[in-house]
C-alpha cells in the first residue's frame, strides 16, 4: 500500500512539470522571438530558466515555432521591405550614369588633347596636270586621278558659296563646328534602323575630305568631330567653305567647282550665274543620279528648292528667286583624253618627265602643274594629216613613222607616232623600229671628213664588187637596181646612194668606227660592230633614234637631246622644270658641212629630187632596208629636220617587203621622201630661208695614205685605157657606163662621151662626170637613153659653155630622174640613173 501511495504521489508532479514545459516552451518561443532582434541570441530570456530540464533524458527542450507572425528566424533569406530595395536601384544607376559621365568627359578630354590638325591630305589637294602646245595656252590633253582644279574663291560670286550652304548646312555660319542634333539623330537611327547616317556639318566633310579621308566607325567620326571643332577656332569660315567647295565630287567626273563649272557649263566657276551656281548646289547629295542630263525632273525639283532656302536665307531676294529659271547644261562628254592622236603625246611627255626623274607618274596625276612643250600646234595638225592621208593601193598593213626637230635645240616640233593610241599602243616614232638602210651612210662620210679624206676622191661605183664584210667572211655587193655609176666621187656616191663606194669606205673606216660616230651622234640603238654591212643599215632603230643622230649632223655637230618637254611650272606659275640644252660639241663644224654639202646633192639632182618643189636650200638622203622591207628619208633645212620611214610589219610583227604603190617604184623608196616632201612645204611656208655654211674640202684625194679609192686618181689625170676599159662595162643588159675626163687649166672639167654604146632591149646609158667648158653646166654623157624604155632617148647637154650654175637635166630609171650639173666646177651631171 506504501509503495502505490508512493507511486501514486509521484505520478502528479510529474505531469505538473510537463504542463510548465510546455509553458515553458511557449515562453521561450514568445522570448526568442523578441531576441531576433539582438545580437547573436546567446543570451537567455525571461521564459527559460536554467533548471528547466527534462528529467527523463537530460537534454534541454528545442525552441519550437508557433507557425504564426511576421518575424523571421535566425539566419533566414526571406524578402526585405520594397523601400529599400527601391533606393538601392537609384543608387546604382545614379552611380553607372555617373561614370558613364565621366568616362565620357575624360575620353573627349583625351580626344581633344592627343587629337592634332594634320596637313592637308594629298587627295584632297590632288588636281589634274595639264599638257600645253608650245604656245603655252591650247591643251593637248590632261593628266589626273581626279579632275579636279583648285582655284582661289576670291574672285567668286559670293551667291556660289551660299547656295553650297543652302544645301549643306544653312547653320554653317553660326555653328561651332559640328552639329549636336543631327550627330543624335544619326546615331539614334543608326542604332535603332541598322543604317549609317552622318550628322556631319560642312565643315566635318571638310575635315573629312581635306584632312583624315573617308571614315565610317564610331570612333573615327569622335575624332572628326573633335577636329571639326578645332577648326572652327582656327580658321576662317570663309577658308573652310573654299577648301570645301574645292574638293567636294560635283558629278561628270568632277572635282571642286571649278571642274563642274567647266563640266556642266563649259565655263569658269567666277562666270557662273546665280541659277547655275543653285543648280549645281541642288544635286550635291547625289550627283550622278540627279544629273539633269539624265534625271532633269529631279533636278528641277531640287533647283527650285536651293531657290527658295537661299530666299528664306536672305541670300536672294524672292524677286531673284521668281526671275530664275533652271539653266541648261551642255552635253556630257566622256571623251578619253589619250584617244587619237593626243594619246602618244601625252604618253611621251610622261615618260620623259619620269625619266628626267623629276617627277614621279604620282605628282603628275596630282600636282596640278603645268607643262609647255615644243610641239608646234600648226606643224602637228599638218604632220598628222600628212601621215594618215594614204593612197588608195596603200597596203593597210603598211606602218608609217615620222618626226619633226629642230636641228638647233633638240626640241622635238611635231610627230606621226600613228591614228589613235586607243587602238595601236605602239608608237611608230619612238618604238616601233625599221631598218634604216642608206640613212646610215653620211654617218660614214663624215668617217672619212674626220680621216682627211677629200669628198673628190674618186671611187669605183660599179656593182659586183667584192668586199670583207667581217674578219674570214667577203661577199659581193651590188648597187640598187644592179645599177653601175662608173668612176665618181664621194658626193656623186652620196647623192645616188651608191653601196659599193660606201662599203669600200667603211672598209678604210672599220664598222666599230662607224658605230663609234653613229653613237656619238646620239644614236642610241644597237649597232653592229663587227659587219661592214653596218653602213648600208641592217640594224634597226626607231624613227626618233635616227632623227637624233642626223640632228647632230643638222646642228654643225653640236648635240642637243631630242625632247619634247620646253618646261613645267607650277599652278601660280613658279617653274619647277626646264628643259637644258645639252650643246656639246662632237664633231667638227666644217666635217658636218661637207656632209651637208654632199647631202644637198641627193635633193639637188639624187634620189629624192621631187622634195626641189619645197623651194629652198635643203639636204636629204634616202634609205631603203636590206630585201626592201622598209624605206625611209632624212632631210632637213639649217632650222627644221624631218624624218618618215614606212615597213611592212606581219601579223606578228615580222618585216615583210614593201610592195609597189601609188607608182612610187619597186619597193616603193619614194614614198617617205613624198611624205618629206608634203610635210616641209606645207610646215616651212612660213619660216625664214637659211642657207647651209660653207664647207671646205681642205681632204687629201685618196686619204692620208693614199688607199682610199683609186688612190691617187682625180679628174686632173687621164685614166688609162684599160681603166676605161674596167670602167666601162657591159652588164649583159646593154647597160653602159662612160669614163671620166680630165680637168681644164681653169679648175672645170670636159666630161668624156659615154660611148653611145647601147645593149640589147632595154639599154641604160650614162654619160660621163664632169662639169662643162667654164664654171658650171654639164656637156658629158652624148646620148643617153632611158633604161627599160626601149628606144626613147634624150640628149643630155648640160646649160651651154659653162653660163648656169647647174646642168641640165637627163632621163634616168631607177630610183631616180636624170642628174643635175653639180655648177661647181668640180662634179658634173649627166648621171641619168
Amino acid at each position: 500500500m506504501l509503495g502505490r501511495v508512493t507511486s501514486g504521489s509521484a505520478s502528479t508532479p510529474r505531469r505538473a512539470r510537463s504542463a510548465r514545459s510546455a509553458t515553458g516552451a511557449a515562453r521561450t518561443t514568445t522570448s526568442h522571438t523578441r531576441g531576433v532582434r539582438g545580437t547573436s541570441g546567446a543570451r537567455h530570456t525571461a521564459g527559460t530558466r536554467r533548471g528547466d530540464t527534462d528529467l527523463d533524458n537530460g537534454r534541454r527542450p528545442s525552441p519550437r515555432h508557433n507557425g504564426s507572425g511576421a518575424h523571421r528566424a535566425r539566419g533566414s533569406k526571406g524578402p526585405r521591405p520594397k523601400g529599400r530595395k527601391r533606393h538601392l536601384i537609384l543608387k546604382w544607376t545614379l552611380g553607372i550614369i555617373g561614370a558613364v559621365l565621366a568616362l565620357g568627359i575624360g575620353a573627349f578630354a583625351y580626344l581633344y588633347i592627343t587629337t592634332e590638325v594634320p596637313q592637308p591630305e594629298k587627295f584632297a589637294l590632288a588636281q589634274k596636270t595639264t599638257v600645253y602646245y608650245a604656245d603655252g595656252k591650247t591643251p593637248i590633253g590632261s593628266y589626273a586621278e581626279q579632275n579636279r582644279d583648285i582655284i582661289s574663291c576670291a574672285d567668286l560670286p559670293s551667291y556660289i558659296g551660299n547656295a553650297i550652304v543652302a544645301s549643306e548646312n544653312r547653320t554653317f555660319y553660326t555653328d561651332s563646328g559640328i552639329d549636336i542634333k543631327g550627330i543624335a539623330r544619326a546615331l539614334f537611327n543608326n542604332i535603332t534602323k541598322g543604317t549609317r547616317q552622318g550628322g556631319s556639318t560642312i565643315t566635318q566633310q571638310y575635315v573629312e575630305r581635306y584632312y583624315v579621308g573617308e571614315t565610317t566607325t564610331y570612333l573615327g567620326k569622335a575624332r572628326e568631330a573633335i577636329m571639326a571643332l578645332k577648326i572652327a577656332q582656327t580658321e576662317d569660315k570663309s577658308q573652310v567653305l573654299c577648301n570645301y567647295m574645292n574638293t567636294i565630287y560635283l558629278g561628270r567626273g568632277s572635282y571642286g567647282i571649278q571642274a563642274a563649272a567647266q563640266a556642266y557649263f563649259g565655263k569658269d566657276a567666277k562666270n557662273l550665274t546665280m541659277p547655275e551656281a543653285a543648280m549645281i548646289a541642288g544635286i550635291i547629295p547625289s550627283p550622278s543620279t540627279w544629273d539633269p542630263a539624265d534625271n532633269p525632273t529631279i533636278a528641277e525639283q531640287r533647283f527650285h528648292r536651293m531657290l527658295n532656302i537661299m530666299a528664306e536665307d536672305g541670300y536672294i531676294t524672292t524677286k531673284q528667286r521668281d526671275a530664275a529659271t533652271m539653266p541648261k547644261t551642255i552635253a556630257y562628254s566622256t571623251q578619253n583624253n589619250y584617244e587619237g592622236p593626243n594619246g602618244y603625246l601625252l604618253t611621251m611627255v610622261s615618260n620623259e618627265l619620269i625619266a628626267s626623274k623629276a617627277f614621279t607618274k604620282e605628282d603628275l596625276d596630282t600636282g596640278g602643274y603645268r607643262i609647255i612643250t615644243t610641239i608646234d600646234q600648226n606643224k602637228q595638225k599638218i604632220m598628222q594629216t600628212v601621215g594618215d592621208t594614204r593612197p588608195a593601193d596603200m597596203p593597210a598593213s603598211i606602218q608609217v613613222g615620222g618626226i619633226a626637230v629642230d636641228p638647233k635645240t633638240g626640241g622635238i616640233v611635231s610627230i606621226y607616232s600613228g591614228s589613235d593610241y586607243l587602238k595601236q599602243q605602239l608608237n611608230n616614232a619612238t618604238q616601233a623600229v625599221f631598218e634604216p638602210g642608206s640613212t646610215m651612210k653620211p654617218f660614214a662620210l663624215l668617217g672619212a671628213a674626220q680621216s682627211g679624206v677629200s669628198f673628190d676622191t674618186i671611187f669605183n661605183g660599179n656593182s659586183g664588187q667584192t668586199f670583207t664584210i667581217s674578219p674570214g667572211v667577203s661577199a659581193q655587193v651590188n648597187n640598187a637596181l644592179n645599177n653601175n655609176w662608173g668612176y665618181i666621187n664621194l658626193y656623186q656616191a652620196t647623192a645616188n646612194s651608191v653601196n659599193a663606194v660606201f662599203m669600200n669606205v667603211n672598209e678604210h673606216l672599220t664598222p666599230k668606227r662607224l658605230a663609234e660616230i653613229a653613237h656619238q651622234a646620239g644614236i642610241t640603238g644597237d649597232i653592229d660592230e663587227n659587219s661592214a654591212y653596218n653602213v648600208l643599215g641592217i640594224n634597226s632603230i626607231t624613227v626618233k633614234d635616227l632623227a637624233q643622230g642626223h640632228t647632230t649632223i643638222a646642228n654643225n655637230g653640236v648635240r642637243n637631246t631630242l625632247h619634247m618637254v620646253a618646261r613645267v611650272t607650277d599652278a601660280d606659275g613658279t617653274e619647277l622644270y626646264k628643259a637644258l640644252l645639252e650643246n656639246k660639241r662632237v664633231f667638227d663644224a666644217n666635217d658636218c658641212a661637207l656632209v651637208q654639202k654632199a647631202m644637198q646633192g641627193t635633193i639637188q639632182y639624187g634620189t629624192a629630187t621631187e622634195a626641189q618643189a619645197v623651194g629652198r636650200p635643203l639636204a636629204g638622203k634616202s634609205g631603203t632596208a636590206n630585201d626592201e622591207k622598209a624605206a625611209s628619208f632624212v632631210g632637213y633645212a639649217p632650222n627644221l629636220l624631218n624624218v618618215w620611214a614606212i615597213w611592212n610589219p606581219d601579223e606578228n610583227g615580222n618585216p615583210q617587203v614593201v610592195p609597189q604603190f601609188a607608182g612610187y617604184g619597186i619597193s616603193s623608196t619614194g614614198y617617205p621622201s613624198h611624205l618629206f616632201t608634203e610635210y616641209m612645204t606645207q610646215a616651212m611656208a612660213d619660216m625664214p630661208v637659211e642657207q647651209f655654211p660653207t664647207a671646205k674640202d681642205d681632204g687629201k684625194v685618196g686619204g692620208p695614205d693614199g688607199t682610199w679609192g683609186l688612190g691617187g686618181y682625180t679628174t686632173t689625170k687621164k685614166p688609162s685605157q684599160s681603166d676605161k676599159n674596167d670602167q666601162s662595162t657591159d652588164n649583159g643588159n646593154g647597160q653602159q657606163t662612160g669614163g671620166n675626163d680630165g680637168t681644164n687649166a681653169d679648175g672645170s672639167t670636159d666630161g668624156s662621151d659615154g660611148g653611145n654604146t647601147t645593149g640589147g632591149g632595154n639599154s641604160q646609158q650614162t654619160g660621163g662626170n664632169g662639169t662643162g667648158n667654164g664654171t658650171g653646166g654639164s656637156n658629158g654623157g652624148g646620148n643617153s637613153t632611158g633604161g627599160n624604155t626601149g628606144g626613147q632617148q634624150t640628149d643630155q647637154n648640160g646649160g651651154g659653155n659653162g653660163t648656169t650654175d647647174t646642168g641640165g637635166t637627163g632621163t634616168g630609171t631607177g630610183e631616180t630622174g636624170g642628174g643635175n650639173g653639180d655648177g661647181t666646177g668640180e662634179n658634173g651631171g649627166g648621171n641619168g640613173q
